[in-house]
């Protein structure tokens, strides 16, 4: 799947139109059990139904999943699988929503992970901890640790992982080459980083050495996050119940932006347009934080490299898990959506869909078969280190309902940062204040 980034703007006001489709959800589910399929007939179970899936891909990622869902309707499973395009992935949580709260609602799902504290409110949502403790086809410990704690909310498993990616340092070869610097290593720290972003900016040529997104938007907040990890820091307190990442961790992560983008002046500040992209291809930044998305995007006689993160503490990184969710329709739909699933993302058939797609493999059982190394990586060699990358990332942001105000909180901090506004300890403090007060308001 094809990963569009989502704004905040966008991720808000998706998040308020799907709280109120959930009061309308609830007040629509009070008391009736029945079940119901998609078209909003009743459904029996016992098999033979229709399991419809809803998405948002396109392109290739579209083609590769109505191939999938093609090939396992000959599987003789007894019912077959209806794939459906519903539209720009950024609203299917409000779309889903509002078809649950009229009754009439797909039984497979695509969501963003960010979405699963929303999703986990609905009384429709099948929960799949029973499903997976019975199921000796389904290997849950399998797929990427990010991947599970994104799709588990007050210790219930609610999703499926559907998409992967993460972030790594992307090197653009020849600017390396005109500064006379060797290229990034895997034992890179943050001084080294710095360093290196120092040497490669030249004023007069308006060239940078690294660029970072600061719209204020989630875009500008999990680089963040990345860096709050790498120095061995938290987001928020284990329960979730306060800010933690007004830390010594934190304060260091934060002064970090500020010496490279007000002291050293080694940044490119994006505006959320993307243009850092263009200016990579033209020679004009050194360094990129960025995942799979954006290597489509790399001219072809652009010499680059991919390289794990700087660290500190450590190389973390931040993965964005996106997940299938399985809404409930009755038991026996239930249970034929798990187990299509379980095929779907089995290391085989998944592993050829990433063939098709670029996307990188759901779990390290993909990366052990022949076809990895002979087909995938020879057609996608850049993706070797973003996949090896994976185990950097070993924590996922917070699966919390408030989770688009406590980045809009951070947003605006780090922003004001970057362009020198304000100091990083003051930042932070004043970030700390209102992310306390969303999550003690239950907002």
């Amino acid at each position: 799947m094809t990963r569009t980034k989502l704004t905040l703007a966008t991720a808000v006001a998706c998040v308020a139109a799907a709280s109120l489709a959930l009061a309308l959800l609830v007040a629509a589910c009070g008391g009736d059990d029945t079940s119901t399929t998609a078209s909003g007939s009743p459904q029996a179970g016992g098999g033979g139904e229709t399991i419809v899936m809803w998405h948002g891909n396109v392109d290739q990622e579209r083609t590769a999943t109505d191939a999938a869902v093609a090939k396992f309707n000959t599987t003789g499973a007894g019912f077959t699988v209806k794939p459906v395009f519903v539209g720009n992935s950024d609203y299917i949580l409000q779309k889903v929503l509002t078809a649950v709260a009229a009754g009439k609602y797909p039984d497979i799902t695509y969501l963003y992970g960010s979405w699963m504290a929303n999703i986990a409110k609905s009384p429709k949502l099948a929960t799949l901890d029973d499903l997976i403790a019975n199921s000796p086809d389904f290997n849950w410990d399998d797929f990427f640790p990010a991947e599970r704690e994104a799709a588990t909310v007050n210790g219930k498993v609610v999703g499926i992982p559907a998409l992967v990616d993460n972030l790594a340092l992307v090197y653009n070869k020849d600017v390396f080459d005109r500064a006379g610097l060797t290229y990034p290593t895997a034992e890179w720290t943050w001084d080294d980083f710095r360093s290196a972003a120092q040497t490669l900016t030249d004023p007069a040529t308006k060239q940078y050495g690294w660029a970072y997104v600061n719209d204020g938007s989630e875009d500008t907040v999990w680089r963040f996050w990345a860096m709050l990890w790498q120095a061995g820091g938290d987001i928020l307190t284990p329960d979730n119940t306060k800010a933690a990442f007004n830390s010594p961790a934190g304060l260091k992560a934060m002064t970090l932006l500020r010496d490279m983008a007000v002291t050293d002046k080694s940044v490119y500040l994006d505006n959320g347009n993307g243009n850092y992209v263009n200016l990579f291809n033209a020679g004009k930044i050194g360094m990129l934080w960025t995942g799979p998305w954006d290597i489509a995007s790399i001219n072809k006689d652009v010499p680059f490299g991919v390289q794990i993160l700087p660290a500190d503490v450590s190389h973390a990184t931040i993965s964005g898990p996106d997940n299938w969710v399985i809404l409930d329709n009755g038991p026996q739909n239930v249970q034929d959506a798990f187990t299509f699933l379980t095929w779907y993302t089995s290391p085989e058939v998944h592993l050829q869909y990433c063939i098709a797609t670029s996307t990188l493999p759901l779990t390290k059982a993909e990366t052990k078969l022949p076809e990895y190394k002979s087909v995938y990586l020879k057609k996608y060699p850049t993706m070797e280190v973003f996949v090896a990358n994976m185990d950097n990332a070993t924590k996922a942001r917070p699966t919390v309902a408030s989770y688009p105000k406590i980045s809009a909180a951070m947003g605006q901090a780090v922003q004001a940062v970057l362009l020198g506004k304000a100091e990083p300890q003051a930042a932070l403090d004043a970030a700390q204040q209102q992310v306390d007060s969303i999550l003690m308001s239950g907002q």
